[in-house]
């Protein structure tokens, strides 16, 4: 299950880094939401600290709540997969921070170089309570979590017929 609320943020934040991943991604199906994902850690000057892994995560409907299933993939069938998609992966540069009430705070630059990037954040919770009584930081912009086509695939579908 995961339970997570998304904020519209201008930069990263200044706080101190805990880790950064270069994340490439593409959806198979956006409802229920099929995805096909890379991840590989980096050092702050891009170098790779490890070899990449390769995820399918299928979501379920919801907003604040949702169930979410992710399974590892063989590098060759993560390839495989990929060609069966109908755009180019998406780029995420993750970084992630503590924030002082200790949640952690996963923090996107979504296609970097491209007229539509933008970043955004998340903080994951235990509860839906626990989400709910959050009170965010200033540097958070707008809440995203309940509004209608702010998930990356529903990004991902914009950005197709942008890129057509």
């Amino acid at each position: 299950m995961e339970i997570e609320r998304k904020f519209l943020i201008d930069r990263y934040p200044d706080l101190p880094e805990q880790e950064r991943i270069l994340m490439r991604q593409g959806y198979l199906a956006t409802g229920p939401a099929v995805r096909v994902r890379s991840e590989q850690r980096q050092d702050k000057e891009g170098n790779p600290l490890e070899e990449a892994r390769y995820i399918l995560c299928i979501k379920g409907k919801g907003k604040l709540v949702r169930e979410e299933i992710e399974l590892p993939l063989e590098p060759e069938i993560f390839h495989r997969l990929c060609a069966l998609l109908e755009a180019p992966l998406i780029e995420k540069r993750l970084r992630t921070y503590r924030l002082p009430d200790g949640h952690l705070l996963e923090c996107s630059l979504v296609d970097p170089g491209l007229p539509c990037s933008f970043f955004y954040a998340e903080v994951e919770f235990d509860s839906r309570e626990e989400a709910l009584s959050f009170s965010p930081p200033g540097f958070l912009g707008k809440e995203l979590t309940q509004l209608p086509h702010s998930s990356m695939s529903d990004y991902w579908l914009r950005r197709r017929e942008y890129l057509q």
